[in-house]
């Protein structure tokens, strides 16, 4: 692959990054399509905003009726770098002709009809919103870090950029949705390569998870407490948001008030949203369980199929005696299993409290593959380290760690096969093989949609822009 198509597979990857920051500067113009189609770049131009006098962004491009900036360029490094993605050999080129392809989507994602509704975007603001609080600590900070006046500034600008990237990403969906790849189109992908790729040593991995039992006087206590919450709100009318704030387990919710807008579509536990759907508006629940622990819910607002709600989440606690018997009961299995009593995917089956793996015999499945392989040098790094240095059939010693929640959780893992180092191998990886060459070809739909788009947008590229080498032919006319 060359340097062109390397950069350009890294830019698809990240594309659609038009992070806050985009918006952040001190940009006048927030309505792309009232902007003239022959606009010439704006340099020195201020204009009044308040009593504040600001300097508006150069104009680098417009792509249909979207305009990206100077600025955009310049925060989309940001982007990249504050990832750890290498921008050595990335110019402002590559950057503007990614930003164009994005609005080339999100322009034509219109112009089909594609559909993202409000209650969507607001779903999604609300989850980013949660977890910036929850890096910056509080909405002042957050607004400080930013540039942003207000709240209802930060939301009204990332409103705006969700929604473009959600058009943008259903377009790239839509092109290449219907792009298969036939066996033969495989091997003859695989015949063509000038040089074969080197695959890293990879393991299949197989684990046993114990968790301490909770005690049910732990659990009757969260829930009288919880009670005790809903009593003083409906009661009382104490307020539920402050009770969140002060109580509520939940480090990405509770410094807002245990704020949550949802939607049915959204990926929530199964338990939360049908307690969620099944209330009024001003409602509490009662107490109820997920995976996290306790939960009560408040309904604020319901707006058709969107959802504000406040929630309040209590974790119990464990006591130390149940630790120290999860521990024994590993370390026991363990023995068993190293004496050759017992085999490991039996007891993964019979005694493993990792819903996910446990019917499997305790199989872990790659989340970036979906297959059975790890390559070590792109693994979890916390997995690396506990897998590190076993050889094929070694069992790991046991291993202390923490849930979701917070509680210790002790495991032992088995290299149930490695594979070293070695050159791809149609037999051996023929599902990788197939993997690029199903990626060769979507980029290859993308490519042919693009110089098709192209030619049916109004494109203008401005300033050092023009006399830059795109993939795609964004300079129709280099005499204009």
């Amino acid at each position: 692959m060359n340097l062109k198509s390397t950069i350009k597979y890294s830019l698809l990857s990240i594309g659609l990054l038009t992070c806050l920051g985009s918006y952040a500067q001190e940009v006048v113009v927030t309505d792309s399509s009232s902007i003239p189609m022959n606009e010439q770049v704006v340099k020195d131009t201020v204009v009044e905003k308040g009593k504040q006098r600001r300097k508006v962004d150069g104009i680098a491009a417009v792509v249909g009726q979207f305009i990206i900036l100077d600025s955009d360029i310049d925060l989309m490094y940001k982007d990249m770098q504050s990832q750890g993605i290498s921008t050595a050999q990335v110019t402002d080129c590559n950057l503007a002709g990614s930003l164009m392809e994005n609005k080339l989507y999100a322009h034509q994602a219109i112009q089909d009809s594609i559909i993202v509704t409000d209650a969507q975007v607001e779903g999604i603001v609300e989850q980013t919103i949660q977890g910036f609080l929850q890096q910056a600590g509080s909405m002042d900070r957050l607004l400080q870090f930013y540039n942003k006046d207000s709240e209802e500034e930060l939301r009204t600008e990332l409103f705006e950029l969700t929604k473009q990237r959600q058009l943008a990403q259903r377009m790239q969906q839509k092109i290449i949705e219907d792009v298969t790849i036939t066996p033969e189109e495989v091997k003859q992908y695989y015949d063509n390569m000038e040089e074969k790729p080197v695959f890293g040593t990879e393991v299949e991995l197989s684990q046993i998870v114990i968790e301490p039992e909770v005690p049910e006087e732990e659990r009757q206590k969260v829930i009288d407490r919880l009670n005790e919450f809903k009593a003083d709100v409906e009661d009382n009318g104490a307020s539920f948001a402050t009770k969140a704030v002060l109580y509520s387990d939940d480090p990405g919710t509770a410094p807002g008030g245990g704020k949550i807008t949802m939607t049915r579509k959204d990926q929530f536990v199964k338990e939360f949203k049908d307690v969620a759907f099944s209330l009024q508006e001003g409602e509490v629940s009662e107490p109820f369980e997920t995976i996290f622990g306790y939960h009560i819910i408040k309904i604020d607002d319901i707006r058709g199929q969107t959802v504000d709600l406040r929630h309040i989440l209590l974790i119990p606690d464990v006591t130390n005696a149940s630790v120290e018997a999860a521990r024994k009961e590993i370390d026991t299995v363990r023995k068993k299993i190293v004496d050759g009593e017992l085999d490991f995917a039996d007891a993964a089956r019979e005694v493993s409290d990792e819903e996910e793996t446990r019917n499997e015999g305790g199989k872990l499945i790659n989340p970036r593959t979906s297959d059975t392989r790890f390559e070590l040098t792109k693994m979890d790094p916390e997995l690396f380290q506990q897998v590190e240095g076993l050889e094929e059939g070694e069992i790991s010693q046991v291993l202390r760690q923490q849930t979701r929640t917070g509680r210790p959780q002790f495991k032992i893992i088995k290299v149930t096969k490695k594979i070293p180092e070695h050159a791809a191998d149609y037999a051996t990886d023929y599902q990788k093989i197939k993997d690029l060459a199903l990626k060769d070809k979507q980029l290859k739909r993308i490519e042919e949609w693009q110089k098709e788009k192209i030619n049916d947008t109004y494109i203008k590229v401005n300033g050092k822009y023009r006399d830059c080498e795109y993939t795609s032919e964004w300079v129709k006319d280099k005499n204009q």
